[in-house]
Parts: C-alpha cells; structure tokens; sequence
C-alpha cells in the first residue's frame, strides 16, 4: 500500500502542498471541533509514543467551558534506544507535522503548540523552524488561518537531552523552565497541563497521521491495519539485518515479515535468537516468540511484550543477553530522575548486580535477587521509568537465565568462555 506519513519529495512546503498538502487544513477548518474530534475518534488512531492511548478519545478530555487559555504540545524528545522514527519523519515530510498540529489545536481551541524536540535534535529543530516559517508565510500558520478567523502559532523546544523528558508531565515541567521531573497524577494535563493550562499532548508521528485521516475519512484509516490497531505504523529496525532503517507498514503485520522481507533477512553467518520489539523497555521475544507475533497492540500484549515506540531491536545469537541487559541498565540508572525512591534505588542496584555477573562474580542466587528487585520497582513510582528498566530485566532472566547461570560458574563472555562458543552452541547456553 502507498505510504501515509513517509513519502518522498515533500520535505519542502511547494511539494507537500502540491502533494495535496493543507488541503485537510482547509476542510478542517469548515467544520466543528466537535466533528473533528469524531472523525479522530472513528480512525481508532492510538498514540505513537508509546503508550498507545486513542488520540480522539485524549482531546476529548479538555474540559469545554474551561476558562483561559489551551495548548497542544508534540512531544519530539525521542530518546528511547533504539528509536529514530520522528526524527526520520520531521526530516522527511516536516509540513504533515505542522498541519496536524494546526488541526488539531483548532479541534481543542488551542491558540498556541509547541514542539518539545530531543536536545541533539539541531539540524531537524533548524529544519522544523524552517517550515514554520515557510507555513506561516502561506497563512497556514499565525493569524488568522485561511481567513478562518483562527490563529494558531507554533514554536520548536531544544530539550537538553534527558530521557525522563519524554514521559508527558516531565517534559511539560521542563517545558515552563523547571526540572524535568515527573508530576503527581491527577490532574491530569488535559485539566491542568502546561502552565496550568488544559492540555494535549501527542507525538510526532500521531500528529502526521491526522491530516490524512481529514482528507479521506477516519473509516478509512479505520480500515488500514487490524481490529483495535488501525492505521500504519513506523518501525525502526536495528541490529545485525542487511536493510536496517524506517519502514511505514500496516498494523498487523507480521514481525518476520518485516525483518526478513522489509529488511532483507540477517546478515549472513547470523542468526535470529531474540527481538525487542518496541525499544528497549519493552519485554524480549524469543526467537519462537518472534515468528509467531504480528506487529499490533494486542498481538504484542498477548505474547507479553508491547508495540511501544514500535522500535525493533534484532539481536543475533552472537550476542550474550547479560551484556545487553547490562548496557540497557547502565541507561535507565543514568536517566532516572531519582524522584522516586524504587526507581533511583532500583535502577542502581539492578546496575551493580549486572556488573558484578558481567564480570564473572556474581553468586546464583543473585539472578532471583535482580528479579525481586525488578519485581519491587514495577507501578510503584509516578512515572513509568522504573517499569521500563524492570521489564526488560524480568524479561530476560525469565527467558534467558541460563546465560545468567553461566555467568555466575565465571562462564563470562571474556572469562571461560568466548563468543565462539556462544556462536556454537557450547554446553553452558545449550538450554538457551
């Protein structure tokens, strides 16, 4: 099917509006709020951040008579390892960003959006401010929009590169100039978000859907994809593949279908022994697991991992998953914002005990000690960082604990054992 969100040559604003771009912007503009927030509502669109909430049913949450004013915010600080969708979608086709968001902030009655983007982000903020002022030249953007009466301005944010600045009431905290750390929930920020203000916030990628679903319908979206899981999704896929990079594919399909057809299959000499499916705080597939999984919300949950950010992390059985639990908690113990008692303890101690397996000197008993640990830290804290850190590590002893085993014997990647061995198959990984 043709692609949605990543087409080619619409990067400018001249061949994104002769693509058919701002057209959707213009009809939008003719209808009611209300309407729109249906049509949102029947394309069954669900966030793309993460978290995979509908995006109809979230800008319905703004209080109707609230006083004062509203705002959108897109939440462009895309820091989850193995993620690099928005960044490729902001490079690509920056002008459906613009117009979703001038969309729905007319759908809300937001007069002011801001675009919250990843610190290191400099070339695409550049690249963002840019359309933005090619948009706002057009009327498509500012003062009264297409003589609609509606005024609509949109600004970039350079973060300054903290992954807890991804979770919604952390980067609105930031946002204002404060620490980003995580708010108390409720209020939630559709009753008391930026500034105190009602407030929706919604990713990049959610955002460049809208137009689209303008344009041709949301029971058109609705029929892209699968079930609950509609529309097409953007996976980036890592690791060892002969094609790694972004793909737009319909929610549905399968993740093998996508490794081995869209990415042309593992390089050679290697083979599948494990997928991350949606960054890396989401649970570990086997290799089992995953050829038998579609890429959609509900498939995932029932194989007892996530969609996520929908970043797909392949890892070849070259690999020793204790090291790569080991990077993965170096990660989350550095960007935990130590708020919460479980998270900053958790995420240190987790860290520790995977140094000390790493280096062959752990005892056994630890790898029930770093499950107990993980068990402890998840839906304990305000944010979910804690889960992403705890996930991953439940995931992996659950799945893969003989390799722990191993280790604790000295049976290390660098000690008693070489990566020959695990490429081969040796006694200690057998199992695995």
């Amino acid at each position: 099917m043709e692609n949605i969100l990543l087409k080619d040559n619409v990067a400018d604003l001249e061949a994104y509006f002769a693509s058919g771009g701002y057209r959707p912007l213009k009809k939008a503009l003719s209808l009611k709020p209300a309407e729109i927030i249906d049509e949102v509502k029947k394309s069954n669109l669900r966030g793309r951040g993460g978290a995979g909430f509908p995006a109809g049913l979230k800008w319905s949450f703004i209080p109707k008579d609230a006083p004062g004013p509203r705002y959108l915010v897109c939440n462009a600080d895309e820091g989850e390892p193995g993620t690099y969708k928005d960044r490729e979608l902001i490079i690509k086709n920056p002008h459906a960003l613009l117009e979703g968001m001038a969309i729905a902030g007319f759908a809300i009655g937001a007069g002011h959006g801001y675009i919250y983007i990843r610190g290191e982000f400099a070339a695409e903020t550049e690249l963002l401010d840019k359309a933005i002022a090619a948009a706002r030249a057009k009327g498509f953007i500012g003062k009264n929009i297409l003589g609609s009466g509606f005024d609509f301005e949109i600004f970039t944010h350079r973060g300054a590169g903290a992954y807890i600045c991804g979770e919604e009431t952390a980067l609105l905290e930031s946002l204002e100039g404060h620490k980003g750390q995580p708010r108390l929930k409720p209020p939630f920020p559709a009753v008391k978000g930026l500034f105190g203000c009602p407030t929706v916030m919604n990713n990049v990628e959610t955002l460049a859907a809208i137009p689209a679903i303008i344009d041709k319908g949301g029971e058109w979206y609705a029929s892209i994809g699968i079930g609950k899981s509609a529309g097409t999704k953007l996976f980036c896929v890592s690791g060892p593949v002969n094609k790694p990079g972004v793909y737009e594919l319909p929610l549905g399909t399968p993740l093998m279908e996508l490794i081995e057809k869209n990415c042309g299959g593992l390089k050679p000499g290697k083979k599948l022994k494990a997928v991350i499916p949606g960054g890396s705080s989401t649970p570990v597939l086997t290799a089992s697991e995953a050829g038998a999984v579609n890429l959609d919300y509900e498939s995932l949950a029932a194989a007892g991992s996530m969609l996520g950010s929908g970043a797909v992390i392949v890892i070849d059985d070259s690999q020793c998953m204790v090291k790569l639990l080991q990077v993965l908690a170096r990660f989350y113990h550095h960007e935990s914002c130590g708020q919460c008692t479980p998270c900053r303890e958790g995420c240190g101690w987790i860290e520790k005990i995977l140094n000390r397996f790493e280096a062959g000197a752990a005892d056994e008993k630890e790898i029930d000690t770093l499950y107990s640990v993980a068990d402890g830290m998840m839906g304990r804290t305000i944010c979910p960082l804690a889960d992403a850190m705890a996930m991953p590590v439940i995931s992996f002893v659950k799945k893969f604990r003989a390799e722990f085993e191993a280790h604790a014997r000295g049976e290390t990647c660098g000690k008693g054992r070489g990566l020959e061995d695990q490429r081969t198959g040796g006694s200690a990984l057998r199992s695995v």
